[in-house]
């Protein structure tokens, strides 16, 4: 079912009650600190000074952890909090988490789905714009004042095509119907076939699906079981003409076979706002022309961003008011 994108953080707490000590992870938005110190007791373990000794010190003191899709959970923290019975993500992406582990202690998970499906949607369509119709290489051309001397090559059109999503889950479902408006022909590949959608347009194989498409937009979740899912043989299968968009997760693509991919012309473009090792991003693929590069941005509005820190408050104080959390990871 989805969340509601005007999630208001609540709590049945007494004026008896001892509100739950947080500990944060990362470097997090200060209307997320700020909403979670009217509730709980919240530390920040950026500003420690010496925090693995912190944790070795007070992890076990602390009731709940917040993180994000960014920072994760690295398992030696989660070790340290021996209390910890909650952890509230910051984001959509809980590769970062080990879910086993926390299963196994009996760690309740909340994240925060769906009410940044719009933003990531809005965002994966200007990379693809901008890839196809080289906005971001036209803007520096005129800055260069290459304009004076030289037409600018041509570019890619968009409406009409044929666009391949690698995962058609809430985001997906967001892209593709933004492609209506583009009269674009849509197929898709997932684990298995949605029920709701013509059967026609799932594809099984991505090697076909690569094959087929113009462009492919890649928005399935992290984690091992995706990892470099988009190799150098699907960057081939695209084509020299295609281009690819990823708004996933740095690691669904072989960012190597992509630099060797472009490099070669065996692949037309790409638009990335997510990399394996962020924030670096491998030099190559900065010297390349028809690539778009962003600072993994796709959530990042003032709107987005207030929702999602309104339900990570709500995932947490749900679970300490002794109710559900509000949004638990599938599975």
């Amino acid at each position: 079912m989805p969340v509601n994108a005007n999630v208001t953080p609540t709590a049945t707490f007494t004026a008896a009650s001892t509100p739950p000590r947080v500990l944060v992870l990362g470097q997090q938005m200060p209307y997320l600190v700020d909403a979670l110190r009217r509730q709980c007791d919240v530390t920040l373990l950026a500003q420690q000074p010496q925090p693995e000794a912190y944790l070795a010190a007070h992890g076990a003191t602390f009731d709940a952890v917040v993180t994000s899709a960014f920072v994760g959970l690295d398992p030696a923290v989660l070790q340290a909090l021996t209390r910890v019975q909650m952890v509230s993500n910051f984001g959509v992406g809980v590769d970062g988490i080990d879910l086993r582990e926390t299963a196994r202690r009996g760690i309740v998970v909340g994240y925060t789905p769906d009410v940044l499906n719009a933003c990531v949607a809005d965002l994966a369509w200007g990379l693809l714009i901008d890839t196809a119709r080289r906005l971001s290489e036209a803007d520096r051309f005129v800055r260069a004042g290459q304009w004076l001397g030289a037409r600018f090559p041509l570019a890619t059109r968009v409406s009409g095509k044929r666009l391949g999503i690698v995962g058609l889950g809430r985001i997906g479902r967001e892209v593709a119907r933004r492609a209506s408006g583009f009269d674009m022909q849509i197929r898709y590949t997932n684990r298995r076939a949605l029920a709701d959608w013509p059967a026609e347009a799932f594809e099984p194989d991505l090697l076909a699906l690569a094959r087929w498409a113009d462009f492919l937009m890649v928005v399935t979740p992290g984690g091992a079981e995706t990892r470099h899912l988009i190799s150098r043989e699907v960057m081939r299968a695209l084509g020299p003409d295609g281009l690819l968009v990823n708004v996933a997760r740095g690691s669904v693509v072989d960012e190597q076979a992509l630099v060797a991919a472009l490099q070669a012309g065996e692949l037309g473009g790409a638009g990335l706002d997510v990399f394996d090792d962020e924030p670096h991003v491998p030099a190559a693929l900065m010297d390349l022309p028809r690539v778009v590069l962003l600072p993994h941005i796709a959530s990042g509005t003032h709107e987005t961003r207030q929702a999602m820190a309104d339900l990570t408050v709500a995932n947490l104080l749900a679970h300490f008011s002794g109710q559900a959390v509000v949004s638990p990871p599938a599975g």
